[in-house]
This record gives C-alpha cells, structure tokens and sequence, in this order.
C-alpha cells in the first residue's frame, strides 16, 4: 500500500471489531459486463475483504460470477427473469438497440426493479427481522429515478447508493439529445411521484451520491443524510503508471461507444484542422451508430494515415491499450461517470476532457486540461488547441500523466474506497457518530452551461 491512499483515521481500528454485517443489494453485478455491472462486482469483492458481506443479485449474473468468484462475499441468486426479461426485450424495440434512450431504458426498468427487491425482502426479510444482519446496502441500480421497495420496510439502516443521474443536458447540444432518442428526459420530473419514491428518501439512513448535482436533485430534506462518494473506481493491478519513451509519433487515444453524446467527431475534426496533429496518430476504440459520420470526416480530407479505428478491445487487453498511449482526449459533453477517464488517469496519460459532469470533476489544471464548454465548433477549437499544445510539450504530457495517476490512486482505487465506505458504514450502524466526508470541496454545478431536461 502507498503513502498516496486514502487511509481514514478509524481503519486500522477497524480490524480488531467484528467485521458489520452487510446485506448487499446489487441486481446488476457481473465481472464480464462493461460499466456499471462490473464495478458492482469489484466493490463486493473488495468489500468482503472487510466486511461480513452477502451479496444478492438476479440469476442472469450466475454462469459468471460462478466461474469467476466474488471475493469472501456470499452470494444469492434470485430468479425474477420471468418478469424483467420481457420488459428488456420490449425496452430494446422501444429504443431501437442499446445505444441511445438511456432514460427510456430507467423507465422500463422501475416495474423490474420494484419486483426484484420485493423478492429480495421476501427472501430476507425474516434474517433481517432476527437481526442476522447490522445493516442493507443498496449499490446498484445506481439512477436515483429508481426507487427502493425495501427502504421503509427494513428494520435495520438501509444505505442506498453511490447514486449518479440529473445531469442536464448542455444547452448548445439539443440536437445530439433528439439524436439520442432521449425524449423522455422532459418527463423525468414525473418519477418524483411514483410509488415508492418519496419512502426511499425517507427511509433511507444514509444516500451516497456521486456529484453534487445528483445530491442537488434530491428531496430537500433528504441532502443531510447524503455524501458525495464516487461511483467509479479502478484496480491498480490492471492500470498503472508505466515507462514511456520519448517516440516523435505520439499516440493520442478516445475510448468509447460512439454515440452522439461522447461527440468522438470532436477529436477527429480536431485533427482535420490541424497538419500538427497529423503528425501524430488517433486511436478510436469503440462502435455505434456514430462510426459512418467519422468514416465519412476521414475519408474526405484524407485521415487513414493518422486514425485508426479498433471495434473493440476485451477489457483484459485495455490497460495494455492504455499504457501504449500517451494523451486521452475525451469530449463527452454528458457523461454521468467516466469510469475510462479514471483508468486513463491511472495510466498516467494526460487527458484532455470538458469541463462538465464526472470527466469535470476527475481533472483540473494540475493533473489533465479541461476545455470549457461550448458548442461543436468551439469545442473542436478548443480540442484542437489543447492537443497541439500537448504533443509539442512531451515534458508537461509526462507531468500531468504522473499527477493523474497519483490522484486517481489515492481516491479512486478500490482499496481506497473500500477504506472510505467503512467509515460510512461505521456511522451506519452506530459505531461512529459522526458522518464522513469523501472530498475537501464539493465540485459546483455549471447552470449556465445547461437547460432543464435532466438525464437519468
């Protein structure tokens, strides 16, 4: 363990009292699905190192996490396939694939979730009622539009969270939302008065919350009880800092689907402008319905030189990926995590994101270059400004890639956290009267920059 982690006051102490009893409630936890099932599984797998953990998620996730473990933790398999798989498949025609209408899907998930955790209480509930657990924590879904039938039933202290959603969307970029198909973020205000909503503000004992514009969304009298925690995290045994030579080429990379949203045509513009970057080369890794727009920027002012496009990489091979990089340009203008911002950054490369939602909150001068937000022709400006800045400054690329990583492994490796969400648990179950807190300043909302509709 180095000297950069976090390492709370009590965490030591911690190990000489009995380990707290933790009921986690993850439907979603799989260690070969990208993005939030996966880091669901790392959690519970880090945290069965230092709590009494069982772990209770849908019968889809078995086949996987049987064959590749999930820590200490115990797990239970619950079978609610006979209800969720129909309204999956119905959520797939009603948004035309899996790459847009986030919050259609959210919306099709309420009924599903709702019948999971009524089955998980039904499981559970007479464990609970005997006291053969010291408290309930919800990790995933992580939409705070999704609400908890257990909350007010549960006779121990129910944590929900790390939540993540009601980032709105930039006012300049109207025409990505409709190309996303996200119509349903105008009717996102409704999910406040479902069934069950106002009872897991209520009820719940603590609310994790990964940006303060999702803390700002909650009910008024429900923000005491929140702590902005991060939702993502990274393991340092895939991604680290490595020796990078001093290569004329660099290689600039962007990682991600490529939907209108994470605007991957910023980056490709950038290097249409600019025979500086040219010199260079662009790796974009990732597919959707975006690619035939870049294909079509490429091939008209004559790229295949300097870009290169790769499907997909098996999440084995990524940090291998990353470590043959040397800056990561990510211009999503809606990004609620940015889970590959962290891995970047635990890398050590020098990320040039926008100043808006988790890449905003990730990075400032001293560790990466955020870009204000704009709309498409001020971003490519801008995108193409910083990039040039930075291929022309190896010694400032090395600089910011080695406070990245430095940053990234004292907040957001899973064994820092995991030292953190003890302390939360700590205030949970009494042992600690005193709530935590996760970061020195809370990042501020940019209103200017955005209009109503919310994401999520």
């Amino acid at each position: 363990m180095t000297g950069t982690e976090m390492k709370p006051n009590n965490f030591e102490n911690s190990q000489d009292r009995p380990k707290i009893r933790v009921l986690l409630l993850a439907d979603y936890c799989n260690p070969d699905w990208p993005s939030l099932p996966i880091l669901a599984h790392k959690f519970a797998c880090t945290m069965s190192k230092y709590a009494d953990v069982t772990v209770v998620t849908q019968i889809r996730n078995k086949p996987n996490i049987d064959r590749k473990g999930i820590g200490n933790a115990k797990i239970v398999y619950l079978d609610t396939e006979w209800f969720a798989a129909p309204l999956s498949q119905l959520s797939w025609l009603i948004r035309g694939g899996k790459n847009s209408a986030w919050t259609t899907q959210m919306a099709m998930d309420y009924p599903s979730y709702l019948v999971f955790e009524s089955a998980v209480w039904n499981h559970f509930k007479h464990d609970l009622k005997n006291g053969h657990f010291d408290m309930v924590h919800r990790i995933t879904p992580m939409s705070p539009t999704l609400p908890s039938f257990m909350a007010k039933r549960c006779p121990v202290p129910f944590l929900v969270g790390p939540l993540n959603g009601a980032l709105p969307w930039p006012k300049f970029f109207r025409s990505e939302l409709l190309r996303e198909r996200e119509w349903m973020t105008y009717l996102r205000g409704f999910s406040k008065f479902l069934p069950y909503h106002r009872s897991t503000y209520q009820h719940s004992a603590g609310i994790l919350a990964a940006h303060a514009h999702t803390i700002n969304d909650l009910p008024v009298e429900s923000q005491a009880k929140a702590i902005n925690f991060p939702d993502t995290g990274y393991e340092p045994s895939m991604f680290s800092l490595s020796e990078r030579s001093g290569r004329d080429r660099l290689t600039i990379l962007f990682a991600g689907r490529l939907v209108p949203y994470k605007l991957p045509e910023v980056v490709v513009k950038a290097f249409a402008a600019s025979p500086i970057l040219q010199k260079h080369k662009l790796v974009i890794i990732g597919d959707g319905p975006e690619r035939p727009r870049l294909d079509k920027i490429v091939a008209e002012h004559s790229l295949s030189d300097c870009i290169e496009f790769v499907n997909s990489v098996p999440y084995g091979e990524f940090p291998t990926v990353m470590q043959q990089a040397d800056i990561f340009a990510f211009p999503s203008i809606r990004e609620l995590g940015g889970g590959v911002v962290v891995e970047a950054m635990a890398s050590g490369l020098a990320c040039v994101v926008v100043d808006y939602g988790g890449p905003g909150v990730f990075i400032d001068s001293e560790r990466g270059v955020k870009v204000p937000m704009g709309d498409l022709n001020q971003l490519v400006q801008s995108y193409t400004e910083a990039l040039e800045q930075l291929v022309q400054n190896p010694e400032r690329i090395a600089r910011l890639g080695l406070a990245a990583h430095q940053h990234a492994l004292k907040y957001y490796s899973w064994e820092a956290k995991a030292r953190k969400m003890l302390e939360v648990y700590d205030w949970m179950v009494g042992r600690s009267p005193v709530k935590p807190e996760y970061w020195d300043q809370q990042p501020i909302l940019q209103d200017s920059l955005v209009e109503a509709p919310l994401a999520l």
